[in-house]
Formats: C-alpha cells, structure tokens, sequence
C-alpha cells in the first residue's frame, strides 16, 4: 500500500475538510507602478506577461527605483516558492509559480496568494490551482481577448485541506511529474536554440559564401553534415527588388463557412501554422473569396499586427496548389525565389534585427507592409536555397512535430500530470471515504511504475 493511502487512513480516516480559499489564504493585488518611470535595470517588475507554463520567467523585464515611490513596497515582494496569478487580458487565469531566488515585485493586474502554511502549502496550493483553469476563466467577467479575474469569487473556491503530511506526500508525486517534464521541455528548448544557430548560420551571407560545413546530428539514424562550397554565389539584395508586396483583407472570422474556398486569418498565425503550409485551417464562402485579396501559390503570408514584437511579422509559405484568401492586417509577398527558404530566413536573427526598426506602436505592435520592401535578403541560387530548406526541414520536424519527439513526449507527461493531479486532490468531504478503490489502485500503480 502507498505511502499516500497510509497517511490517509492515519491522519483523516473520516474524510477531508473543505475550505473556501478565503478562509486559508490571503490575496494581494499588485501595486500600480508608472510606466513612464520603467527603467532598463534595477528591480524588476512581474507583469502578466511574465507569467507562462506554470512559472514565472527569467526574462522580458521592466525596472523600478525604489527611492521614486514613497509607498513601502514590502507586501508587493514576490520571493522564492510565490504563486501568482495573472488577473487580466489574453494570459487571464494563468497561474505561475517563482522557482529562482530572485524577488520580484507585483505590478498591477497580478495577483498574489499567500496561504496560512499552518493549514495550507505553497506548493499544495499551486498544484490544486493549476487544475482550476476552467473554473477561474468562467468567473472571468469581459470577452475575447481581454477578460478580467474576479479575486472575490476566485477566494470564493473551495480546496481540500488535508493534513500538512498528506499535502507533502500530493506534492512529492506530483512534482515527480513536472519534473521530469521540466527536463523534457529544458532538452528540447535547448535542441531548438541548436536549430535557431545552425538556421541562421546557414542563412547569412558570409556563410552561405564559403565552404560551410556543420555537423546536425543526427537525423533518423545517421549523422547529418550541410556543405555549400566557395564556388556559391550570392547576392545582397532588397525585398522589393524581387518581390511585390500587397496588404490582406476583406474577410473576418465571422465569415468562416463549414467548407468552401481556402483561407488564412492573420490570428492564425500565432496559434497554428508554422514555416509553410499547403492546407488551410479554414475557409469562406465563394462570394467572400473573390471580394478578398489573395495569395497565390508560392507566395508568403505574413501578420503585420501583433501584441509584442517577437511575434509581429510571423509569417507561412503558402505551398498550396490554389489561390487563397487572406484577411486584413497581413502582408501578401509575391516573389520568384523559394518560398521556404524566404519563410525560413523571416525567422532568423538577421531578418529580426531588421524588422524591429520598422516596428511601431505601443499596445499593439505594427510593420507597415510598404516598410517591408528595404528588407536585406541573401540570396543564393535556386538550388542552394532548397539544400538549406532541405536541411531545415529535417531539424525543424524534430523540434516541432508533435507526433514525434520531444515534443509528444512532453505532451505526453503533460497530460499524465493533469491526470494524477486531478486523481490525487479529488477528495470527498468529511465522513466520506477520501479516495475511492479505484483512486486507490490507480494511485498505487503509478507508485510501481515510478
């Protein structure tokens, strides 16, 4: 019998008390820094956008000088072991969790939870909350992309409060989970920084130029090298020299009809396609396809609008065998060069360097697509251009396929956590049993299995 299901029998034989989270936790909005007093260093600024996958992140900062606020701060600090929520916008519900030893400071539009540990662990706390994503968006007043959180009715939730020892025994197993989906994730994010130096090595005129040889690893079962010999020829030269370069529009989501001619909306973008693509998500109705503007096969679809500018000019080679329309704040590139070898080199550091000059606004962030034509592409043959998507090809489906790798692996564990979690914080409320047989057996079989 498990560790979990002795203590279980021992501590609470007669069931779990149930507590709205009010009464074992305390909540704290964040604070309203200035903007106009962010500085570029000093102490850092948690904001909902450093909120991602369960954790707080390591970068993407805003700074503060305490001496420029006469508030005492101390209640907005966020130390090692925190959980914090994001309170509003397209992140709403988001919950993170700090596992750095830095101290951030909460800024507006973030919350903090701070549990009474004499009834309730951090860490407890952050496992339970992470399974009340649906709950949290459904108290979530507001629409679209820009909801906002209720603290109220959130403390209103109620959480099974086992003893102390039964919520250490939870949170052993099932950061066993999350751990290993942490190595996981760190093994492909590191492969994926692997991929984005060869890519743009391979993608820069000094390289493409002179004999270039690298070493992929392997791809299948065998080791993978990319040679381009001094004889390569290559030529610097503007997009609007080779390209013609039209906005989108004329369509909306509220177009989409079940079948009928393809089509790309530019918020797809962001969730769906990658480097190319020969199929569309969607599709509209005849009469909306020939009012649309429209891109031809071979040509590149790129979104001008966007929320940051890491994102603003993501962009897919349609490889598809006919037209196909595409909605407003994109740019239509018509060219006569690869068109995955142009999608490729958008990706790239030399293309982002570039874009952010262009890039304009505050809240959302545009390129003008007339902009676009000073851009600076290498340009090699024909034939070079489709031996380095080649290459690319190969060591992007190990990155980002999803049926295969890494990343279904990860996916994977993700869901055997969210399985457990929900199986292990189930609980029946006093003069109940706790975990029902079946609970049980599942719950001692992941024991043998670990």
């Amino acid at each position: 019998m498990s560790k979990l299901d002795d203590l279980i029998k021992e501590l609470c034989p007669d069931g779990v008390e149930y507590k709205t989270l009010g009464e074992v936790c305390r909540f704290q909005n964040g604070f309203s820094f200035k903007s106009p007093l962010f500085k570029s260093k000093g102490l850092p600024i948690l904001r909902i956008t450093n909120i991602s996958n369960g954790e707080i992140s390591d970068s993407d900062y805003v700074y503060f000088e305490k001496s420029e606020y006469k508030e005492d701060l101390s209640n907005y600090e966020i130390k090692k072991g925190d959980v914090v929520v994001a309170m509003s916008g397209a992140t709403t519900g988001k919950i993170g969790y700090n596992y750095s030893d830095n101290v951030y400071y909460l800024n507006q539009r973030v919350g903090l939870f701070v549990p009474n540990e004499q009834f309730l662990l951090k860490r407890y706390l952050f496992h339970w909350l992470t399974g009340q994503s649906n709950n949290i968006l459904h108290i979530s007043s507001g629409s679209g992309a820009q909801p906002n959180l209720s603290s109220v009715k959130m403390m209103e939730f109620e959480i099974p409060v086992p003893p102390l020892p039964v919520q250490e025994e939870i949170v052993r197993i099932l950061d066993k989970f999350t751990s290993l989906t942490a190595e996981l994730t760190a093994e492909l994010t590191a492969r994926r920084k692997q991929y984005e130096y060869y890519r743009d090595s391979l993608l820069s005129p000094e390289s493409i130029s002179r004999e270039f040889a690298c070493k992929l690893g392997k791809i299948g079962n065998a080791d993978r090298y990319l040679l381009l010999t001094r004889e390569t020829k290559v030529e610097v030269k503007k997009l609007g020299d080779f390209a013609t370069i039209t906005r989108g529009g004329n369509f909306q989501k509220k177009d989409f009809v079940e079948s009928g001619l393809p089509c790309i909306h530019y918020g797809q973008m962001y969730t769906h396609f990658g480097t190319w693509t020969d199929k569309t998500l969607t599709f509209v109705a005849k009469d909306v396809f020939y009012k649309s503007k429209q891109a031809q096969p071979n040509d590149i679809v790129m979104a001008v609008t966007s929320e940051n500018v890491d994102d603003v000019c993501k962009c897919t080679a349609w490889v598809g065998k006919e037209p196909i329309a595409v909605s407003g704040h994109t740019a239509i590139i018509h060219h006569n060069q690869n068109a995955k070898y142009l999608s490729y080199y958008f990706q790239s550091s030399v293309f982002y360097k570039q874009k952010v000059k262009l890039a304009h606004g505050t809240k959302v962030i545009e390129v003008t697509p007339d902009k676009l034509n000073d851009i600076t592409i290498p340009l090699p043959p024909l034939d070079v251009q489709q031996r380095i998507v080649n290459v690319l090809d190969n060591f992007d489906s190990i990155c980002s396929d999803l049926k295969i790798g890494l990343p279904a692996e990860i996916e994977a564990r993700k869901k055997q956590y969210e399985y457990y979690r929900d199986l292990l914080l189930t609980f029946a409320s006093s003069g109940n049993t706790i975990l029902s047989e079946q609970n049980r057996t599942e719950q001692n079989r992941t024991e043998q299995n670990r």
